[in-house]
């Protein structure tokens, strides 16, 4: 019978190989055109010996690969697990027929995202068929919950004092992307209680001028703590935000009608 390795104090070593492992992992997945060993080891504070094994541990499974100019990129068994991962999860199943609908009704991108830590995590995604100017944003890519109006509403649901968004904050200062993004305590408290109130979250180009965005929140396991938020994103010359809040009937009806349905 095989042992499962769980941590302990008699195997630091073979742990910290493990993590040096993922470490390398998360850099490559950070380099789309691919990067090389030498700044792989210096950017994750590594011994060029120590990342090149990693790097044979990786290829020999199919994580990672090198290309024709030697640079080490992530390797397709990787992203065929990925891929494959992310095409059965149930999140992705349940909410994309919620957002292809807001994206056809609409014209503009709509996403799905869940809050962690200081961050929301973008699950899925859709752009619309229509207008030539499409979001940078990326499925499993990050934007500071405060800033954005998924993020605003998330929060709203999980910080109900001023004490909770102080702990929240801790040490590091919020950053401030736009001169709208609001980082007073006071001022996110006053919003957020608008929030639970009114049900849905803006984002008035606090986290990117020039776009704009309405959040709902997506219940499906509770009643009371959403799951995730979804949200319509805009491009703010093609649709006002005035535009989003008066469709809100609508866009309600889709939601809550699929969220029902899932």
């Amino acid at each position: 019978m095989t042992a499962t390795m769980q941590p302990s104090p008699h195997n630091d070593g073979r742990l910290v190989g493990s993590d040096r492992v993922l470490a390398v992992l998360v850099e490559l997945a950070r380099h789309h055109e691919g990067t090389t060993l030498d700044d792989i080891a210096q950017n994750i504070e590594g011994s060029k010996p120590t990342v090149h094994r990693a790097l044979a541990s990786l290829c020999r499974a199919g994580l990672a690969q090198q290309d024709a100019r030697g640079h080490y990129v992530l390797g397709d068994e990787f992203l065929r697990m990925a891929f494959t991962h992310h095409a059965a999860r149930p999140d992705h199943l349940r909410i994309q027929p919620i957002l292809e609908r807001l994206a056809e009704r609409t014209g503009e991108t709509t996403h799905y995202a869940v809050l962690d830590g200081r961050s929301i995590v973008y699950r899925a995604k859709v752009d619309p068929t229509r207008g030539s100017m499409r979001l940078t944003s990326t499925i499993g890519g990050r934007n500071p919950a405060h800033t954005t109006g998924v993020g605003k509403l998330l929060l709203a649901y999980a910080l109900r004092s001023e004490d909770d968004i102080h702990e929240w904050i801790g040490d590091r200062p919020l950053e401030r992307p736009t001169d709208r993004s609001i980082t007073a305590v006071e001022a996110m408290h006053a919003e957020f209680q608008l929030i639970r109130e009114r049900g849905y979250a803006l984002d008035d180009q606090e986290n990117e001028m020039g776009v704009n965005c309405v959040a709902l929140p997506y219940f499906r396991t509770s009643s009371t703590v959403p799951d995730g938020g979804v949200s319509i994103s805009g491009i703010a010359h093609r649709t006002r935000i005035e535009d989003l809040v008066n469709d809100l009937p609508a866009l309600r009806h889709i939601v809550e009608g699929q969220a029902k349905r899932a």
